[in-house]
């Protein structure tokens, strides 16, 4: 399915910036394309379950849609930020 390569990608890259920093994920901001064929439910369902034991499964998700089907990323789900907390020491 198109949405599972996608969520695949996007939890690739969230899980490498959790372990470049050595951190927790708290926020991730994702935008939707106009023609990415996906609704902010649904995502937000692909969303938790691929987050699931990972860096991101405590995090708040934020989605915003696009309405521009003109747009260079029309088709695309953007990865718009990422908020971490460093694990400390102490």
């Amino acid at each position: 399915m198109h949405e599972m390569s996608l969520m695949a990608d996007l939890m690739r890259k969230i899980d490498r910036l959790a372990r470049e920093n050595d951190s927790r994920i708290t926020t991730v901001r994702v935008r939707l394309g106009a023609l990415s064929h996906i609704s902010a439910s649904h995502f937000r369902e692909h969303f938790e379950e691929a987050a699931r034991g990972g860096p991101a499964a405590a995090a708040t998700l934020i989605v915003t849609e696009s309405a521009d089907e003109h747009a260079a990323d029309a088709q695309d789900i953007v990865l718009e930020s990422v908020d971490v907390e460093v694990d400390g020491d102490g």
